[in-house]
């Protein structure tokens, strides 16, 4: 199978299990369920279901515990855009090429979806689930990893350091801290659920995974920075220019457009050369890194 081959088939599970793992807009409160499958479905690079269902080649996950984990992750990262899309946040109007929530509907709905959503990804990671429902501490610990990267020692405290950041420097240090926590948190985080919901994973390969983790999460998020000030709006499906006009710090701010792609192609290689131990097994995740690195939107 080829990695496009490959990719379509994950994307298509993990599409068809959010349908199902979301509750029907037809159901009450049904604006707020509407909203929440406006705002899931049909959209995104889904760079972390893809992350996941890779790295659960290596530990014999099942497909289904790695589409529960996935959907679940999908929906934590769903629920940070609305709320960093917000007018209290970033006030942007446009996200995956469409209006941001709270201009589809308005903001209280928005502020729900976010909160919704956040609930939905942890009873998606508790319903009875092949692979996980006999496996109390298997989905305890996916139940665990999904809340350190969410929470304020991961995705939310990054949110937290980019607000107090916007107007003022950051060292490169104090720059790659802030993205550790509010991209690569939940990057992390789908790369060690996929390898968590298969037989436990050696703590050998979860050093490997996380320090190809760090450099896919960190490599994400330069790749980001450039795409800001290289791409349209049309190409990214969200505001282009944005950072630059907020006055918030980025690698191209800081070190350059062309230092900030080498600093890519490094971590790129970090990626890979951290994936050596496990062989051909690690494909997928290794042809990954390649697509964050080499992507443009």
């Amino acid at each position: 199978m080829t990695f496009e081959q490959w990719t379509r088939l994950v994307l298509d599970r993990v599409e068809t299990a959010l349908e199902h793992y979301l509750p029907a807009a037809s159901e009450l409160p049904a604006t707020l369920h509407d909203a929440m499958r406006y705002a899931v479905l049909g959209g995104g690079k889904r760079v972390r279901p893809l992350l996941c269902h890779a790295a659960g080649e290596l530990t014999g996950a099942t497909p289904e515990a790695l589409d529960a984990a996935s959907c679940a992750l999908e929906m934590i990262h769903v629920y940070s855009l609305v709320h960093d899309d917000m007018p209290c946040m970033d006030d942007d109007d446009l996200r995956r090429g469409k209006p941001t929530v709270h201009v589809k509907y308005d903001e209280p709905t928005a502020l729900l979806v976010g909160d919704a959503l956040q609930s939905q990804a942890f009873i998606t990671l508790t319903s009875d689930v092949p692979g996980l429902r006999d496996a109390a501490s298997r989905q305890a610990a996916l139940v665990r990893e999904l809340a350190l990267a969410s929470g304020s020692i991961g995705m939310a405290g990054g949110q937290a350091i980019d607000l107090a950041s916007v107007g003022r420097a950051l060292s490169r240090d104090e720059l790659e801290t802030m993205h550790r926590l509010k991209t690569g948190a939940l990057l992390r985080a789908a790369v060690r659920m996929g390898a968590v919901a298969g037989e436990t994973p050696s703590a050998d390969t979860l050093r490997a995974l996380d320090a190809y983790a760090a450099a896919v999460g960190l490599a994400f998020q330069v790749v980001d920075d450039i795409l800001d000030v290289t791409a349209d709006s049309a190409t990214l499906g969200k505001t282009a220019g944005k950072d630059a006009k907020d006055g918030k710090p980025t690698y191209v701010s800081i070190i350059g457009l062309d230092a900030s792609r080498a600093l890519a192609q490094q971590l790129r290689s970090d990626a890979h050369a951290a994936l050596e131990p496990f062989g051909a097994r690690a494909q997928r995740l290794a042809e990954l890194a390649d697509l964050v690195v080499n992507r443009v939107s």
